[in-house]
């Protein structure tokens, strides 16, 4: 499969990294959610390694490809790094820690909690963060053999599955990966992971729909407490942001490595 990642999305402000240090552009507010790009190749996963923690080092070991074993290693080095500029520490220093059902964390700082999260995809990595409200976020590489109907019936609500069978063929790849990516974005935020059935709520997927949760069948109140929107990503790509509340703004950045 070919990735285009020469350009990037509009929109999107570029910041670089110099000497493994990013200098973050303007402070990040309570009222912002500040999502970033990252393209993992650009960088070399051994002079990451270092950053990285005992367990991190130990799941990065389990992976079979070495491809895959570096884009591990340089996502989680990003992300200690963009941590680190936020809290003004050190990238090394952060303690990491995970919730029962896997979401990550770090401690509390005299501004609150900086929540966070992360995901990538066939050498794209995004991010997302924001103060005090919980955050989740996806990203999907478009692949012809995962936007099955057969998938779609398995994991969908059965909403989804008609608003999905209605759509021209066409627009149907577009329409499951739209649904895969918000509705994997939305357990991600709850970090509740797959204790909760993705058939439970319903999230939009018609192209003529902005991205919203819908219905949530067992808490109907969990449609006013989360905004959902689709992200700007690269050409076969898909991204979802969820975030609680609706009292923000959104801003995204590119980060680069030495001008790349």
């Amino acid at each position: 499969m070919i990735k285009d990642l020469s350009e990037d999305p509009a929109g999107y402000i570029p910041v670089a990294l110099n000497d493994s240090i990013v200098t973050l552009p303007p402070s990040l507010p309570t009222d912002e959610v500040h999502v970033w790009l990252a393209k993992l190749d650009d960088y070399a996963a051994d002079s990451f390694k270092v950053t990285l923690a005992t367990d991190e080092l130990a799941r990065a070991a389990r992976f079979h490809f070495d491809k895959d074993r570096n884009h591990f290693i340089v996502a989680r080095a990003l992300l200690r790094k963009l941590l680190a500029a936020y809290l003004d520490t050190g990238a090394g220093e952060l303690q990491i820690s995970y919730a029962e059902k896997g979401k990550p964390s770090v401690e509390e700082s005299r501004r609150g909690s900086l929540k966070f999260n992360l995901a990538h995809s066939y050498g794209l990595a995004i991010y997302a963060f924001c103060w005090n409200r919980e955050v989740g976020v996806d990203l999907e590489f478009i692949r012809e053999d995962l936007a099955d109907e057969g998938i779609a019936e398995r994991f969908f609500s059965e909403s989804e599955i008609h608003s999905l069978k209605e759509l021209p063929a066409e627009l149907r790849k577009q329409a499951f990966f739209d649904c895969w990516t918000r509705k994997e974005a939305y357990i991600k935020a709850r970090g509740e992971g797959l204790s909760i059935p993705l058939d439970e709520f319903d999230v939009s997927l018609r192209p003529d729909e902005e991205a919203a949760l819908l219905r949530n069948h067992k808490d109907p109140g969990e449609v006013a407490r989360w905004s959902m929107q689709s992200v700007a990503v690269p050409a076969g790509y898909v991204g979802a942001l969820v975030v609680q509340g609706h009292d923000w703004k959104l801003k995204t950045f590119t980060l680069a490595s030495n001008g790349k």
